[in-house]
């Protein structure tokens, strides 16, 4: 048996961070066990889906380097992978499980449903009332025009199992899950039928999802069986993703798309190594794995069933982590987007530059573009600059002429003749050299200061000292 997995996100935005970690999860247990990652696009609600979500989540996908072997792009033999286009395919199962006798029209509006369980104690569940109609009234429904949607008939006193890799064995009795909709009264099909036909038709043979669709696996379990199914996939529901308060992690506490996280400069191995960590463990003390560490090592039997609790300082801690593994050049181009954000019209050159003076210092990206800004505008000192620039202007002439006369412009030489004006000052380096930052980056938070200067370069350097010391500071 060929394993099959499948990631199904909604284009009704970027991807969340929970389904970034059921992508990543079903794509590890696939590439494993050698088998096929597909993507399918779940964008049936004609009204949240859109072109620029479905654009964004492959984008999200691909960032994450989870790529997958059927779907959009690449193809299959079980396509099209967008719901949307599948229609006819949802409309032909709905008629064929009417004509089957395991589904019905229901003529009940959603306030006559909410009314009847009203006098009824507020019992939960529809009540079969369409279900237990004559022909006649039918008929006479039907002729009246009234919308009708499509319920599926569950059948009396049964219990629906399952084996759940990581919760267990799952029981729920028939009297529990009452008729359910598989088709709108605008001919649209349901969740419960749409992923559940594809997962059938697509031979998908471990469903990896969230604990908040457990109620939707005996539902679809039904439906399987009602068209002809003989066999369940595996299925593994993951532990819901909590904030540090012990909430569901929503967009209700915060943007917590893998988009945004991107913008705010999380690289994408710190993000993957992250998500891995949710709810998995390899052994008690290892947290740092890569993409292929995690193929190797990840498995499903180690998946725990408490909530995995969403802690940023973790993720920031492992981003430095990769931040100092990161190459300066290819940090570089990760900063240039991060930059361009900023409004920094940045050089890639000077970026790759400097990115080993930032790499003790950042816990993200975004944390750089203040402190590189000086060298790609022309930077007006803030207010804690100018407090250490106050009363320092006869300072400055002196450093600018111990830096005019340096035979070569280079970071050593630098520091050598500043420690030694310093010296003849009898200052201390913070005394010495934070009025030098002040003038020259705009700012007291900067990298290291004489290899700063030295990418700078002398002209500009120079020129930024000279334009305080006439007459912008005492």
């Amino acid at each position: 048996m060929t394993v099959r997995t499948r990631i199904a996100p909604a284009p009704s935005g970027y991807i969340h961070v929970g389904n970034a970690r059921t992508a990543l999860y079903s794509w590890l247990f696939a590439r494993q066990q050698g088998g096929v990652f597909v993507l399918r696009v779940e964008d049936t609600d004609a009204k949240r889906a859109t072109q620029e979500g479905f654009e964004g989540a492959l984008e999200d996908l691909r960032w994450l380097g989870l790529s997958w072997d059927e779907g959009p792009g690449p193809g299959g033999e079980f396509g099209p992978y967008r719901q949307s286009e599948r229609f006819e395919g949802y409309r032909a199962a709905t008629l064929s499980l009417m004509e089957s006798g395991h589904a019905y029209r229901c003529y009940c509006t959603a306030d006559e449903v909410a009314a009847r369980r009203a006098r009824k104690g507020g019992a939960q569940g529809y009540d079969g009332h369409c279900r237990k109609l004559s022909e006649l009234e039918r008929s006479e429904l039907q002729r009246s025009g009234r919308p009708s949607a499509v319920r599926f008939k569950v059948p009396d006193g049964r219990t629906i199992s399952f084996d759940d890799v990581v919760r267990g064995r799952v029981e729920t009795g028939t009297e529990q899950i009452g008729d359910f909709v598989i088709q709108r009264s605008d001919g649209s099909p349901t969740y419960l039928l749409a992923a559940g036909l594809d997962d059938l038709l697509m031979n998908i043979t471990h469903i990896i999802r969230g604990e908040d669709l457990i109620p939707a696996t005996p539902r679809q379990i039904l439906l399987r069986e009602a068209m002809g199914a003989t066999d369940v996939p595996v299925f593994a529901h993951l532990p819901l993703l909590v904030d540090e308060r012990g909430r569901p992690l929503s967009k209700r506490w915060g943007d917590v798309a893998v988009r945004s996280y991107r913008e705010r400069g999380f690289l994408s191995q710190a993000m993957v190594n992250y998500l891995a960590l949710l709810g998995w463990s390899y052994d008690d003390r290892t947290n740092i794995f890569s993409l292929e560490e995690l193929v190797d090592r990840f498995s499903l039997e180690r998946v725990g069933r408490n909530p995995a609790a969403f802690d940023e300082n973790k993720l920031e801690w492992l981003n430095l982590h990769y931040i100092k593994q990161t190459e300066p050049g290819e940090l570089a181009r990760e900063l240039m987007p991060i930059c361009a954000a900023a409004g920094i019209d940045a050089e890639v050159t000077v970026l790759e530059a400097v990115a080993p003076l930032l790499v003790e210092r950042l816990r993200r990206l975004d944390e750089a573009p203040p402190m590189v800004r000086f060298l790609f505008q022309e930077v007006a000192p803030d207010e804690k600059a100018l407090k250490v620039l106050a009363g320092q202007g006869d300072y400055l002439k002196a450093v600018l002429e111990a830096l005019e006369n340096l035979p070569e412009w280079t970071a050593q030489a630098i520091e050598d003749r500043l420690r030694e004006l310093a010296s003849e000052r009898a200052l201390k380096p913070k005394q010495a050299f934070q009025p030098i930052r002040a003038a020259v980056t705009g700012t007291l938070v900067s990298p290291p200061l004489f290899e700063s200067l030295e990418i700078l370069g002398r002209g500009r350097t120079l020129q930024r000292i000279n334009s305080l010391t006439a007459g912008q500071v005492g």
